[in-house]
């Protein structure tokens, strides 16, 4: 079997194959191994199978185009179009001022999401005696890549900033349900409610995180009192949607942030923290439409001023993301505009997935104004200032502006050299590396503290 081409796996991942989770071709090793002189490893790489179940789940990830990193590390965005130099001539008036474009540099690197497993050489033998689990190895190889399906979405959704309670010297907690978007190696912020300032922490990088308690645990000693934010100003994994549709003064659960601390491949930033990003700016948001932390019931307005505020500045909505309590909220609004007229079922494609089958008049929401309406259950949720968490957020995105450059489709790496190792294990890893980049960002728009 040839080693296919990063172009070939990208063409892959634009089209929608339906037929099973993995895609249509059975998982096989190249016919091929090298071996790492330095370490003695036995490598084979056959990523095949798992960048077809990366793109064959019904998940986000599938509804942004992808593409080849390319020779670059960042590329140049026009933010101005300069003062005067467009304006009616008379006949004898004079030329309009020379001026010259404000052109801003944003950075972009890969980065790199792993996953690893293992088996012992006992457990392999006896799993396939009678009554065993029959292949454990290839049991756990399966697993894995369900887990890395799973990082890489939950990093592309991770909430940008949360409220936090009281913690210990070096930790902080927040609801156990959303501290797993706050991954190790992230570096976060504190938003001081008592002060109301910015502290910058130095050396503040998650080392820990407890998903059943809700315990985020930090490489240097910081105290986090009740009602402060925790904001993530550089992500370890890849930059989230929610990263990228924020600016300066969006405030969650009460407390406020600044997303210009995020250093993510997306957004320049100053780490002086003396430029900051605010509404209206080249790398600001089209629209955030929060509440102080407070609940309140979605309602149409809030998507139609996200859609008018895009649109305002250039973009066209193609996607409107939400989660399934959202999803349903949104249906039961539609309902009482039904008109019973035209009520075949249809969906509508987003990247390599389709919506849930709808009618045109909205009975059952496929879409809304001709835009198509996506769900996904890791959709980022908010918490409010007594800690409660409300219901998932509402993204609506011109995903023309939205891309996830592609510098390394996964691979799979397997290592059976027991003296390395120091044991009879046979062990995996599973790596991708790529990034999460937008190249518009006042086209993109959001709506926070909705209700469950």
């Amino acid at each position: 079997m040839a080693n296919p081409s990063l172009s070939e796996y990208l063409a892959q991942a634009q089209r929608g194959l339906y037929q099973r989770v993995f895609g249509p071709e059975y998982m096989m090793k190249q016919n091929y191994f090298t071996v790492d002189t330095a370490t003695g490893i036995f490598t084979a790489t056959y990523g095949r199978k798992v960048w077809h179940s990366l793109n064959n789940q019904t998940r986000f990830y599938n509804a942004i185009p992808k593409v080849v990193w390319g020779n670059t590390a960042g590329w140049r965005i026009r933010t101005d179009r300069g003062t005067g130099r467009s304006r009616p001539i008379t006949e004898t008036g004079s030329l309009p001022t020379v001026d010259i474009s404000d052109i801003q540099t944003v950075a972009s690197l890969p980065r790199i999401v792993g996953t690893t497993f293992g088996a012992s050489v006992k457990s392999i033998f006896t799993a396939n005696l009678e009554g065993g689990v029959g292949d454990v190895l290839a049991m756990e190889q399966e697993n894995a890549q369900l887990d890395h399906i799973k990082e890489i979405n939950e990093e592309l959704l991770a909430g940008t900033a949360y409220v936090t309670s009281t913690g210990a010297a070096t930790t902080f907690t927040v609801p156990a349900s959303i501290a797993h978007h706050f991954k190790v190696g992230d570096a976060v912020s504190q938003w001081d409610n008592d002060a109301t300032d910015w502290i910058r922490i130095t050396g503040s990088v998650i080392s820990g995180v407890a998903t059943d308690t809700g315990i985020v645990t930090l490489a240097s000693s910081t105290a986090f009192a009740d009602t402060d934010v925790a904001a993530i100003y550089s992500r370890a994994g890849f930059t989230s949607i929610d990263d990228i549709v924020s600016y300066d003064g969006v405030r969650y659960g009460g407390g406020s942030t600044n997303a210009a601390f995020l250093d993510g491949g997306v957004r320049a930033y100053d780490l002086t923290y003396a430029a900051r990003t605010s509404v209206g700016d080249w790398n600001a948001a089209a629209r955030v439409d929060g509440n102080n932390g407070v609940s309140r019931d979605l309602s149409l307005t809030h998507i139609d001023n996200c859609i008018r505020d895009i649109r305002t500045r250039g973009g066209e909505p193609k996607l409107i993301l939400m989660g399934h309590d959202q999803y349903y909220r949104m249906e039961r609004l539609l309902n009482s505009m039904q008109r019973y007229m035209g009520q075949e079922e249809y969906s509508v494609g987003v990247g390599s997935e389709r919506t849930f089958p709808g009618t045109r008049a909205g009975f059952v929401v496929a879409t809304y104004q001709g835009i198509p309406v996506f769900t996904d259950p890791d959709v980022p949720a908010s918490v409010a200032t007594d800690d409660a968490v409300l219901g998932q957020n509402v993204y609506v995105l011109d995903t023309d502006y939205l891309e996830i450059a592609v510098a390394q489709p996964t691979q799979y790496v397997e290592n059976r050299d027991y003296f390395a190792v120091g044991a009879l294990v046979v062990r995996g890893l599973l790596y991708t590396m790529g990034e999460f980049r937008c190249t518009g960002f006042n086209r993109q728009a959001k709506v926070l503290d909705l209700a469950v």
